[in-house]
């Protein structure tokens, strides 16, 4: 059989010489385009001085003392906006249609990994789930010794016996997921988990809208972000209902990892929620992918779609039984209304001053496609009424401190070098964030090639 192999074409390799991916020999100013700042600022006519892993300079064009030996780009008419940041995604889950933890291999993961930077997410936080194999990746990455997207964790992740993430649709091994029954043992697994190298802490509180007898006891979760916050890691919890969200805020989590769709939010979260500088990730893209791909919406054709499938799952997506399976779900209406309600949700929250912080759950299942997924995330939140710019903020500057990270996320002297060249402004149109011309990443240019799926 033969596989799909698609390679993202990168212009400015010629004009700066070398191979995409090699590390730049001098300093390189990218001159004349637009920047996305990140933090919902604009500079225009933009000069953009990149010299090693960072930006050293941004600002209006006609730097002075810009270094003789750069390398100087003419980005006229382009758009740069940083390295989108996934702050809730899962990696080693999923390879075609098969879950679990078989597929957490040095391979899949890696795969996953330059997908995901091929769309422009330079850096993810894998919420749980994680093996032994995630810690020697990980440094890996932040060395730069491995291509593919920088990876934070939240270890194994801490769920509930009898109860979430659901272990027929959740197929991890022993040392992939904590499930403890006291709030003593809950403590116990937060400090092992800090002893692996944790970056931060996820919990699953909710019953999966009834669909599990049981949710985590409020003495666990109590115990779990007490412990948790003593040892210096941030939690991020799994969330559905107002009233768990409202206890969650209470005790200061720190990011709520999806969004209230039973109900409205209502004052009391909304004061919690910034009394207690608390992020909310929507992950909209969670209910409408139970959904969306028997719909066939026309965007299913495009070239940025097909080229993130597996071949296995592109197969699925054209099996009229497959979707006639799915739309026959009486389940589905109540996915329908999820999406709704969670987009009504987020836009009062973030009109309300919430930070909003941005992820898909991508990698969690075979629908949640590593790097589309990031990008449907974008027009999803600006259906429910953000702009472009706020859009982007969530997934940039926002995302980037969901994880407790201050080196990237914007466009700014001293930050990390990770950013997206587009060849269209999406602050004129949100489909615009697809017109992927090059990724950079730590002040790399990387070729955006996909690796050819493993049968």
């Amino acid at each position: 059989m033969n596989y799909l192999r698609i390679t993202f074409v990168v212009a400015l390799t010629a004009s700066l010489g070398g191979a995409a991916g090699d590390a730049l020999s001098a300093p390189a100013l990218l001159r004349g385009g637009k920047v996305l700042v990140g933090d919902g600022s604009v500079v225009v006519n933009a000069d953009v001085l990149i010299e090693g892993d960072r930006f050293a300079f941004v600002g209006s064009q006609g730097r002075k003392d810009t270094p003789t030996d750069a390398d100087i780009v003419d980005v006229t008419g382009k758009t740069i906006i940083p390295g989108l940041i996934a702050a809730h995604a899962h990696i080693g889950q999923v390879d075609g249609l098969e879950n679990g933890s078989a597929n957490y291999t040095r391979t899949n993961i890696l795969r996953q990994l330059k997908q995901y930077e091929a769309y422009g997410v330079t850096t993810l936080g894998s919420l749980g789930l994680n093996a032994p194999l995630f810690y020697e990746l990980r440094d890996k990455l932040h060395a730069g010794e491995l291509p593919g997207a920088d990876i934070y964790g939240a270890d194994r992740g801490i769920g509930v016996a009898d109860g979430a993430p659901p272990a027929g649709a959740v197929k991890v091994s022993e040392e992939q997921l904590d499930r403890p029954a006291t709030p003593k043992a809950a403590r116990a697994a937060v400090r092992a988990s800090v002893q692996r190298g944790a970056d931060l802490i996820k919990i699953w509180v909710d019953d999966f809208r009834g669909s599990l007898p049981v949710k985590m006891s409020p003495e666990i979760y109590a115990a779990v972000i007490d412990e948790a916050h003593a040892q210096g890691l941030r939690v991020a919890s799994h969330v559905y209902y107002l009233e768990d969200a409202k206890r969650l805020a209470k005790l200061k989590v720190d990011v709520l990892a999806h969004a209230v769709r039973d109900q409205p939010v209502d004052a009391e979260l909304i004061k919690l929620l910034n009394d207690n500088k608390i992020i909310y990730i929507p992950t909209i893209g969670v209910d409408e992918s139970a959904y969306i791909y028997a719909d066939r919406p026309e965007w299913m054709g495009t070239t940025f779609f097909q080229h993130a499938l597996q071949p296995a799952l592109r197969e699925q997506f054209d099996s009229a039984s497959w979707r006639e399976g799915i739309l026959a779900n009486r389940k589905l209406a109540d996915s329908r209304k999820a999406v709704a309600m969670n987009q009504q949700n987020l836009l009062a929250l973030q009109r309300a001053g919430v930070r909003l912080g941005f992820g898909s759950d991508s990698g969690a299942n075979p629908v949640r496609i590593p790097g589309f997924a990031e990008h449907r995330e974008l027009q999803l939140l600006c259906e429910a009424g953000l702009t472009p710019l706020e859009a982007l903020q969530t997934a940039t500057v926002n995302a980037a401190a969901a994880l407790g990270l201050d080196d990237r996320g914007a466009i700014v002297a001293g930050k990390l070098a990770d950013f997206v060249i587009l060849d269209a402004d999406p602050t004129e149109d949100v489909q615009n964030f697809q017109s992927i011309e090059s990724v950079w990443h730590r002040g790399k240019k990387v070729s955006g090639a996909i690796e050819e799926f493993q049968p």
